[in-house]
């Protein structure tokens, strides 16, 4: 059971530094191409990846595709390219800092939308506020660092929106399907999205 949780903490550590590098390497990558296309590419990439990993068919029931399709849109066509978008106008650290506000509004989602998420605590809406109180201030700290509100607000957009996409994850989880044929749908299904926008 402990080595359980030691990998299980190793994997979010690797999941969290290999993230925490997109953005400076979408930072640099926006110099010669679209917001549009790093996301296109890389979902391309990351889509024949995961069939080479697990190339199998995943036989759905048709009443769950919408929730794949779903999870497409928010968390694959619209998160990714609100945060791409949101890098042309601010910083890379900001985008990852207002990008680590998710949980929270995931859980103020999961609040009015999932009757098993429970009450908010107290300790969580003043966490809440203080969080938020932090990103304005990096927000709106004046010219010296830089800073565009536009981008900004974008990055918490994009934050808003992988709330819906955690919930819709969630959702799928519950449908028992493997995890890599299941985020293999989704990112068909986001891919599919992007494809009007090219």
């Amino acid at each position: 059971m402990q080595n359980t949780r030691y990998i299980g903490h190793l994997a979010a550590l690797i999941t969290i530094t290999t993230w925490g590098t997109t953005f400076i390497s979408t930072k640099v990558l926006l110099t010669g191409f679209q917001p549009l296309e790093i996301l296109f590419f890389r979902f391309i990439m990351a889509f024949f990846a995961l069939w080479l990993a697990y190339p199998k068919m995943l036989k759905t029931d048709k009443k769950q595709e919408p929730v794949f399709m779903a999870a497409g849109l928010c968390g694959i066509c619209l998160y990714y390219l609100l945060e791409n978008i949101a890098l042309t106008y601010t910083q890379a650290s900001n985008v990852s800092v207002i990008g680590s506000t998710a949980p929270f509004f995931t859980a103020l989602l999961a609040h009015y939308f999932m009757h098993s998420a429970g009450s908010l605590s107290k300790q969580f809406i003043i966490g809440f506020f203080i969080v938020m109180s932090g990103i304005a201030c990096i927000s709106f700290n004046g010219a010296a660092m830089q800073l565009n509100p536009l981008g900004d607000l974008l990055a918490i957009s994009a934050a808003v929106v992988w709330a819906f996409y955690a919930l819709l994850t969630k959702k799928i989880s519950s449908y028992g399907y493997p995890v890599i044929l299941a985020t293999r749908r989704t990112f068909f299904y986001g891919i599919l999205f992007m494809l009007p926008a090219l």
